[in-house]
């Protein structure tokens, strides 16, 4: 134990402390905003609510966009009412929409606590490329936040609210399942549009490279498109509007593998080698 302390290098228990206080660092933080937020309820649920509204901006946008090029588009005009089942559900509710906003809120610190936290075990390269990777996938994270709000659930929302099997069946929707379906969606958003990143590790490890991708291209189109018409309405519109941003980001991955990852014939799997020569056959 002593020559680990001469040495410099900390204990166990020493990287556990600076692990809790930075831990500590970040609830603080995080609580701090959820008041602000909770403080600022009108505000909040007015952005929060905004894409259930007929006349939502993006709807806007699209009508105009649709306009100048001589179709007389317009959404039809509807009303679906949020209703509340339980007792507690809208006090509930606003302190779990407090919290998941504030944590996003913080999640520029929370970059900053986890990187201050790793980088003593870092190179001074490592350090540079750690600020890079970070940034981008905050970037892209948030590139897929705002696509889901504006975009994806405002749109998937008007269909599904709206489709009625029968005229005497009325649809109600609840505030606790418009504020799930919502936080599910947009995050799942998120999660997508890391493609890029992914396909960047998986790559750096020899599961995948640039020429494997572009082998399976037009198969990821097909399914890239069925995901689309999955979470959106049946419309040819509103499904390029998801299809090409997605796929967008499998052309992006091909380009990350090809300038910044380069093969190894050795590490990679034989499934992917044997894809490889049939490429190179070709």
């Amino acid at each position: 134990m002593s020559n680990t302390k001469d040495s410099g290098l900390m204990t166990f228990s020493g990287h556990l402390n600076v692990f809790r206080k930075m831990f500590a660092r970040i609830l603080c933080v995080i609580i701090v905003l959820a008041i602000i937020i909770f403080c600022f309820k009108k505000e909040t649920f007015s952005i929060l609510l905004a894409p259930h509204n007929y006349d939502f901006c993006t709807f806007q946008w699209i009508e105009s966009f649709l306009n100048k090029f001589g179709w007389d588009f317009h959404f039809k005009e509807y009303h679906i009412p949020l209703i509340s089942t339980e007792l507690s559900s809208q006090f509930m509710t606003h302190i779990t929409v407090s919290c998941l906003l504030a944590t996003l809120l913080s999640s520029p610190y929370i970059l900053f606590e986890l990187f201050k936290y790793i980088s003593p075990a870092l190179y001074e390269s490592e350090k540079k490329y750690s600020y890079i990777v970070a940034g981008i996938i905050y970037l892209l994270f948030v590139i897929g936040l705002l696509m889901s709000y504006f975009i994806i659930f405002p749109i998937s929302f008007q269909f599904l609210a709206t489709y009625q099997v029968d005229q005497e069946v009325v649809s109600t929707i609840t505030l606790d399942s418009y504020v799930s379906t919502f936080t599910t969606l947009t995050f799942m958003m998120g999660i997508i549009f890391q493609l890029p990143v992914f396909a960047f590790v998986l790559g750096k490890m020899g599961f995948i490279d640039a020429n494997t991708l572009r082998q399976y291209r037009a198969y990821a189109f097909v399914i890239i498109m069925i995901i689309a018409a999955i979470i959106t309405p049946p419309d040819l519109f509103t499904l390029v509007m998801v299809t090409v941003p997605i796929y967008g980001l499998y052309e992006l991955s091909i380009l990350v593998l090809k300038k910044w990852v380069k093969p190894d014939i050795d590490t990679i799997p034989d499934s992917a080698n044997e894809v490889a020569d049939a490429t190179i056959k070709e």
